[in-house]
């Protein structure tokens, strides 16, 4: 294999995902299909489902929250972890140093509106 091309989230409320990541995390988002919505980075994107009225096939137990997903950002911890303040946004963890796919990263741990679990980190 090569790389992910998307991956799938299970969300209580599309519309209120989609302004969340972009309002908090400046990540836009896209239509596709028939009507369905995905969050857009740089090659990659993340499919969103609505709980309860996912696509097929979908995974085994697709739920809200179960989500653990580590995002690089070109913008510094420091700005990032201003932000957030101003957009009230818990900071969990971090910065602490971690192991990422291709080297060390800084990370802070937050929570999106399903309680999914977002690891921001700068590489180094």
């Amino acid at each position: 294999m090569k790389h992910i091309d998307h991956l799938v989230m299970t969300v209580e409320n599309v519309d209120v995902t989609v302004n969340w990541y972009l309002r908090v995390l400046g990540i836009k988002s896209a239509a596709f299909g028939e009507g369905r919505k995905a969050l857009l980075l740089d090659k990659q994107k993340i499919n969103l489902h609505q709980k309860g009225q996912e696509f097929e096939p979908k995974a085994l137990a697709a739920t809200p929250g179960s989500l653990d997903l580590c995002l690089i950002s070109a913008t510094p911890l420091t700005q990032l972890m201003e932000h957030l303040k101003k957009e009230r946004v818990a900071i969990e963890k971090g910065p602490i140093k971690r192991n990422g796919a291709t080297g060390l990263i800084t990370s802070i741990y937050i929570r999106d509106p399903d309680k999914n679990l977002l690891e921001l980190a700068n590489p180094g």
